[in-house]
């Protein structure tokens, strides 16, 4: 198993192709999607961002976007480009009479990765996660960090100038993604998981305190009762890792344990990922760290290395 090297600071801005907008515009915009996400529309202002989820009514998450307003009745909610279409037609199957015009906004924005010490030249300093701050018309979103590193995202509306620093990978982009532990709803992972599943309680995806959502009764229930045994992990690999791929215990060859939500290449070697999977699994590897008790895409396949989360898991409320 590769040695996993301190990351060096890193500085640098990142174009986010990757990434789509859903923009909901109107008077009913906030109510409107308080009754679909996971998050509390109703208290997010305009100096803050939140995480939240789409669900299905099993609980089960469709999408999960970037949530902020530019004004009170003018919302954008960032996600996988591979999901936005089929998100954007389901959200829109619930505005009946609502005043909201939901539409796909991602050819009026740009989005960036910024990182590191460019966050500081561009900013000033690094805010707290999920903070918002305004730049004319450009909004930057202050994110988790990764592997130590603080993370920005950089809303503009199209064709603006990028904020001026050097141009970095995306893949060191994505590296630090999975490395802050959050990973985002893309199309292999479609369904595949409770919020909590990803650990969105723990990063402010998930309001146990607002009203009504798709797959509410499950959430709360995962919560509250305790039912809940699956989590997600960082782990490393030495070889190439993908969303969807499925992991498997040592105690168990026939049925996976888990599954794979986000993966990058690491800079030092190898790849690292975000793993949901059983939390006796979980804990075993923890307890035979120096044996092959996780492997990646089926029993005889590379070894899997738990990682330390860099957030602590909330306790059930």
């Amino acid at each position: 198993m590769t040695l996993i090297s301190p990351m060096p600071q890193v500085s640098g801005i990142t174009p986010l192709t990757h990434l789509g907008v859903i923009r909901a515009v109107g008077e009913d915009a906030v109510k409107f999607l308080q009754g679909q996400l996971t998050q509390d529309v109703a208290l997010l202002d305009l100096t803050h961002a939140r995480l939240a989820a789409f669900c299905n009514a099993k609980g089960r998450m469709q999408a999960s976007f970037i949530l902020f307003k530019r004004s009170h009745d003018d919302i954008l909610m960032v996600c996988s480009r591979d999901i936005l279409a089929a998100t954007l037609k389901r959200l829109s199957m619930f505005v009946m009479r609502a005043k909201v015009k939901l539409s796909d906004a991602s050819a009026d924005f740009t989005l960036h990765g910024i990182m590191g010490n460019a966050i500081e030249s561009i900013a000033g300093s690094a805010g707290s996660a999920w903070a918002k701050a305004e730049f004319g018309n450009a909004n930057m979103i202050f994110l988790y960090p990764g592997a130590g590193q603080p993370r920005a995202l950089w809303c503009a509306p199209a064709n603006s100038p990028a904020p001026e620093a050097a141009v970095v990978d995306v893949n060191l982009w994505d590296w630090l993604e999975v490395q802050s532990g959050i990973a985002m709803v893309t199309q292999p992972i479609f369904e595949a998981f409770v919020p909590q599943m990803l650990n969105y309680e723990s990063v402010g995806g998930v309001n146990f305190k607002k009203g009504c959502y798709p797959g509410q009764e499950i959430v709360a229930r995962s919560q509250f009762r305790g039912t809940l045994k699956r989590r997600a992990y960082l782990v490393h690999a030495d070889a190439v890792a993908a969303a969807g791929q499925e992991v498997f215990h040592a105690a168990d060859a026939d049925q996976p344990c888990g599954l794979v939500a986000a993966a990058a290449p690491n800079p030092a070697g190898g790849f690292d990922a975000i793993v949901s999977m059983q939390t006796s699994a979980a804990a075993d590897a923890a307890a035979h760290a120096d044996e092959k008790r996780l492997t990646l895409g089926s029993a005889t396949g590379a070894g899997l290395q738990l990682l330390p989360l860099p957030y602590p898991l909330l306790e059930d409320i």
